[in-house]
């Protein structure tokens, strides 16, 4: 059976795109939570050279539903030519939390909150 839940993995430049990227994918219902960790140093290899860079990584907590429509947002806002994005099934956890995820991330509340006023 597929997981219904994922966490999205990603980093960011700074703490301020960082916390910007989370809010604005958990005003979204695209993210039921976002944690925004400590810096950490990433070292890569871009373009033929070995980089060093500080980054500030997200661990996103989302529905497999609300993914496409979250790695497409995230693809808009990111500032990185390539940004990391790694999903990852959620297999097991506390059943509680797992469906809190869901429930946070449906499209039918997603498009509630989309919609114009009447």
């Amino acid at each position: 059976m597929e997981s219904q839940t994922l966490l999205v993995m990603t980093t960011l430049p700074d703490p301020d795109s960082a916390e910007h990227t989370a809010r604005i994918l958990v005003e979204a219902r695209l993210a039921a939570c976002v944690s925004v960790l400590a810096p950490c140093t990433s070292v890569y290899r871009w373009r033929d050279a070995v980089e060093t860079a500080g980054e500030i990584p997200l661990l996103i907590k989302t529905s497999r539903e609300a993914y496409p429509r979250l790695e497409q947002r995230l693809r808009e806002c990111h500032p990185y030519e390539l940004p990391e994005i790694l999903a990852i099934s959620i297999e097991s956890g506390l059943p509680d939390y797992l469906q809190w995820i869901v429930r946070e991330t449906e499209s039918s509340k997603t498009e509630s909150v989309e919609k114009p006023a009447s």
